[in-house]
């Protein structure tokens, strides 16, 4: 073993010994040991690893590395979210393939992770570009078609008249196309949706099964999901036949209806101002705001507008007829694209009838005062009693909401109904760079599915990427003209492709056998590995990626595809790394390259100051003394070691018990178990590896006041041999590499990756001698040293009789003697007389 610590020769050694023996392989279908499936969300290969990344993965090795030891068989993949719309920019502005592109950032990405030392089964790595991959994601897409969940409709997408293609919402700024800066409008395409909905209920319930999953992630689910209870009411346009239904989950307020708003999309629009004097008005304030992002129109800082139709609509409840007007605020993708205008009863309502004149009608009172509506700055929207609502003055409003709902059904005005935020999963990207959506277009039979023999339907390589951005595709000929499945005659391909959500709702079912040629997966496989242990991210994915993945679980276990219900049983969201007070970015100058710090300083450094710096689920602010501390530490560690190696590679098998135990003895074992018992705690039950850490980093100190306070010839080599190889064990899940080298350095063979995890024995936590602090009114005075578990009557004794204390109590009073065993004797005192 050398005298310095050179991480540079060690790391990469051990990297290769490890990728040689092959070390970190899940064994499918090993029943000896119990299953654990450790899994981080797999990153989009943009080209270089961040320090956002090398805390994600870190995390997981430590949790993969622990649970190998703990005795069980480790499944820890790795693989790429590779389809996406950079590797498209990277073509058009760099005039480089997107496959090119993309497969040298997977080789340098993956080198990265070697470097990092994760302990991955690359046997198992998968790509969704790959058309291995992305035959079964246009396969699971066609079980899709067939039940029902995959299906097709106009929607409206964000479309560049200038450069003629439809703009991702990331491609709009400022309401501007950021290519050419023209206003960017909105279109109405066919596209593809998934039936999410149908499964909004079983999302939501389930919800509740996931006690492994952060509280504020279930919450944000539960609000996308957004499942309301209320009432749909019937409102019929005067003078006409046509009926407008409302939702609202504040019947209660039906009397106080005094407008109606219809979304800018609303069908019924332009029929209502068709040969109208408004019809020019109206037709020119849908066009702007149908150009207006969703955030836009919904945000409560954007100012709201409106304008009227001309027409009016009656409240079914008291007969009243009430203008319809159009505003910006409402959406036709909510509820029913109709909403009812309550002003004394909802903030956003006042607002828009005090800006454009609107009656204001109070029919909900607070119990404490009397609300007047010429001067209601906040509408009030707590329950109260029902006033100005006909038969229903005077109930509880809540008693109410039951009694309007069961009127409105005996009246055939409406009915009771549950109304979801959630929308259906549009999948259609007119991007070139994904998995191609695998149906055909006939004349004679039209749309038709790909047969699922002729799978995968690949993406053409010799492709001219335009300025504009269009996708290739469509101009691609021998990609979009094709024969019908059906009939034969001329067709054409779809040309767009699916969502990348789509590629990453389903890859952690891939890994269980990712070489499988005639399935997605392999069922005994996939029964035996799923669902996923322990599953690491970021929370920015805690709506959509994680929704979509237990969507795909869900469903395929209706198709009888898969036995699982949910895919991840537990889920860690780490938070981003910060500098300077923000995210790293390049804009802002303040990132910190993985590869410098792992040039400097070694992997296990940089691992070791990821996750010692904070606990993973809050955010890590950067620090380059953290990082120097972390790198002393280790250096503090080899020299520990470096100074016993010799002793303890001579000493032989024996172990502590072989000779009496000194005091200093007793101390040190206590300190090893007493970390054992810390850090297995800390991983296994808390993932608080700062903590975990800490611990480790106060053995190391134990060991260092050994070494200096107990002569060489008197220190006892059995235990010191039994405490090293614990501490190397203890740091390997954290430092891989020089754990490795420390192992081999006091002589153990194998791989200490390999070694069984250590147990705790109570009986040497147990400690005969305890210091207790003295105080006097809240002071420390003093500490003494006393044997463990003496009563407080002699604790008391022995505190007053000392010395120090008695002097210090002269002429004072002891009023009382508060007693802590084993910890601290507090004497409040007061002057004599």
């Amino acid at each position: 073993m050398e005298a310095k610590y050179n991480f540079k020769e060690i790391e990469p050694k051990w990297q290769r010994r490890w990728e040689a023996l092959d070390l970190y392989r899940g064994v499918d279908g090993d029943d000896k040991r119990p299953k654990y499936y450790c899994l981080e969300m797999f990153p989009y290969p943009s080209g270089n690893l961040h320090m956002g990344h090398v805390r994600n993965y870190s995390i997981g090795d430590v949790v993969a590395r622990f649970k190998r030891m703990r005795g069980f068989n480790v499944l820890h993949p790795m693989g790429w979210d590779a389809f996406g719309l950079p590797a498209e920019n990277a073509a058009i502005k760099h005039g480089v393939h997107p496959a090119e592109w993309t497969w040298r950032n997977i080789a340098n990405m993956r080198r990265q992770l070697h470097e990092l030392g994760i302990s991955y089964d690359w046997d198992r790595e998968v790509a969704t570009c790959h058309p291995n991959y992305y035959k079964w994601t246009q396969w699971l897409f066609l079980q899709m078609y067939k039940h029902g969940l995959a299906y097709r409709k106009k929607a409206a997408v964000n479309w560049c008249p200038s450069c003629a293609t439809v703009l991702a919402n990331e491609q709009v700024v400022a309401g501007a196309c950021e290519r050419c800066g023209t206003p960017v409008t909105r279109k109405d395409l066919e596209q593809w949706f998934f039936r999410i909905t149908a499964y909004a209920d079983w999302l939501l319930e389930d919800l509740k099964n996931l006690p492994g999953w952060p509280e504020k992630v279930k919450i944000m689910q539960e609000n996308w999901i957004g499942r309301s209870y209320g009432a749909e009411v019937i409102f019929k346009v005067a003078g006409s036949g046509e009926e407008i239904p409302v939702f609202t989950t504040r019947q209660d307020t039906l009397y106080g209806v005094t407008y109606l708003v219809l979304a800018p999309e609303h069908p019924l629009v332009n029929k209502l101002v068709e040969g109208t004097p408004y019809a020019e008005t109206v037709r020119d304030f849908v066009e702007a705001a149908r150009n207006l992002s969703e955030l836009d129109r919904t945000s409560t800082e954007k100012e709201k507008e409106g304008v009227f139709t001309g027409a009016y609509a009656i409240n079914p409840v008291n007969g009243e007829k009430v203008p319809i007007w159009v505003a910006n605020y409402v959406l036709m993708e909510y509820g029913t694209g109709a909403v009812m205008g309550v002003p004394a009863h909802d903030q956003r309502d006042l607002e828009f009838a005090r800006k454009y004149g609107l009656p204001v009608r109070v029919v909900i009172q607070p119990p404490d005062k009397l609300l007047e509506p010429d001067t209601l700055t906040e509408a009030y929207v707590d329950n109260g009693i029902m006033v100005n609502s006909g038969p229903f003055d005077g109930l509880p409003s809540a008693e109410g909401k039951k009694k309007v709902i069961e009127y409105l059904e005996k009246n055939g005005w409406g009915r009771r109904k549950v109304n979801y935020r959630l929308r259906d999963w549009l999948i259609s990207r007119q991007r070139y760079w994904g998995a191609p959506i695998p149906i055909v277009y006939c004349d004679h039979c039209g749309i038709v599915p790909v047969p699922e023999e002729d799978l995968p339907v690949v993406l053409p390589e010799n492709v001219e990427f335009r300025p504009t951005g269009e996708s290739p595709l469509k101009y691609c000929p021998d990609f979009v003209n094709t024969e019908c499945p059906r009939c034969g005659r001329p067709a054409r391909r779809e040309t767009d492709t699916m969502d990348t959500f789509v590629c990453s709702s389903w890859y952690f079912l891939r890994f269980t056998s990712p070489k499988e040629a005639d399935a997605p997966f392999k069922r005994a496989r996939l029964d035996y590995w799923m669902n996923v242990d322990q599953y690491i991210g970021g929370v920015e994915h805690a709506i959509l990626h994680l929704m979509y993945a237990r969507f795909f679980t869900k469903a395929l276990h209706d198709f009888g595809l898969v036995g699982v219900e949910e895919p991840f049983q537990n889920l860690l969201t780490q938070g981003m790394v910060i500098k300077d007070g923000s995210k790293m970015s390049k804009s802002k100058g303040n990132i910190v390259s993985p590869e410098e710090i792992i040039d400097r300083y070694g992997a296990d450094t940089a691992r070791l100051f990821i996750l010692f710096a904070a606990p993973p689920e809050r955010d890590l602010e950067w620090s380059d003394q953290g990082v120097e501390g972390c790198y002393r530490f280790l250096n503090r560690v080899w020299r520990l070691v470096y100074n016993y190696c010799h002793k303890v590679r001579t000493f032989g098998t024996g172990n502590a018990q072989a000779t009496p135990l000194s005091a200093a003895d007793k101390e040190l074992k206590r300190v090893i178990h007493a970390t054992i018992k810390k850090v297995t705690e800390d991983i296994e039950e808390r993932f608080n590896f700062n903590t975990a850490i800490s611990a480790i980093m106060e053995m190391v100190n134990a060991f260092y006041r050994y070494q200096d306070e107990v002569p060489p010839e008197e220190q006892n080599l059995g235990l010191v041999k039994e405490g090293l190889s614990t501490l190397i064990i203890l740091l390997a899940p954290f430092a891989p590499h020089i754990a490795e080298e420390l192992w081999q350095g006091i002589g153990r063979e194998g791989s200490v990756h390999l070694e069984s995890w250590p147990v705790y024995d109570p009986e040497a936590l147990v400690q005969e001698e305890v210091t207790v602090v003295v105080q006097i009114n809240g002071k420390v005075r003093d500490r003494i040293q006393v044997a463990a578990g003496l009563s407080e009557a002699e604790l008391k004794k022995e505190a007053l009789s000392r010395d120090k204390i008695a002097a210090l109590l002269a002429g004072q009073q002891v009023v009382k003697v508060i007693v802590v065993p084993d910890k601290l004797i507090n004497v409040v005192a007061r002057r004599a007389g």
